[in-house]
């Protein structure tokens, strides 16, 4: 089962994003995500965090039934929320409201999903970027000429790619050397294999 997830950054819905919230198998609200779902009319199916940032009269329509408080202060309310959606039988999730606002907010949300990996696998989709972590293998449709970039967590030791204009045959990326910022595609399709550690991939949508 594929979950929506919203979370608590600053965003705005445009058509396709209000699609998926609406249709959604489970729709999970993290904290504060509810209030942007509240402003679309859109009640989540749950709400979990510490709920800090839950507007009152928010909690209210969504209804106390649908509240799932979790206090932990070791884990950021989307990671719960992601854990929770496990908890739900969810094998996929798809992330809305995760990047803007604060950068160290930012940084955490893209470092969570490298940590759920293998278990659960997720992305984050902004209106003209979806950002997918890969460790492993992956293949991405695209448009010919698209920009994509590849940003490791930390570092991976050795990367391959397909269907890009600066090809990489197992060399080594790192967030404090080198890394594949702004690659153009020149196929159909672009081929990522990784080994030792998590690339972020950045591709149009």
């Amino acid at each position: 089962m594929e979950a929506v997830v919203v979370a608590n950054a600053p965003f705005r819905f445009w058509p396709e994003a209000y699609q998926w919230v609406r249709q959604a198998p489970l729709l999970v609200a993290a904290d504060g995500g509810a209030n942007h779902l509240a402003r679309v009319g859109v009640r989540p199916h749950f709400v979990v965090g510490d709920l800090d940032s839950l507007d009152p009269q928010v909690r209210r329509w969504v209804g106390e039934e649908r509240i799932v408080p979790r206090p932990d202060q070791d884990h950021t309310d989307l990671e719960k929320t992601l854990a929770f959606v496990q908890e739900q039988g969810g094998s996929r999730a798809l992330v809305l409201a995760a990047t803007g606002g604060r950068l160290d907010h930012a940084l955490e949300n893209l470092a969570i999903l490298a940590r759920l990996l293998p278990s659960l696998s997720c992305e984050i989709r902004e209106q003209h970027t979806r950002i997918v972590p890969v460790s492993g293998e992956a293949s991405f449709p695209v448009p010919p000429g698209a920009t994509v970039s590849l940003m490791p967590l930390g570092s991976c030791s050795r990367v391959w790619t397909e269907g890009l204009f600066w090809p990489l045959a197992g060399e080594p990326l790192s967030l404090t050397q080198r890394t594949g910022l702004s690659n153009r595609a020149t196929s159909q399709v672009v081929r990522v294999r990784v080994e030792g550690g998590v690339l972020l991939v950045f591709l149009p949508c």
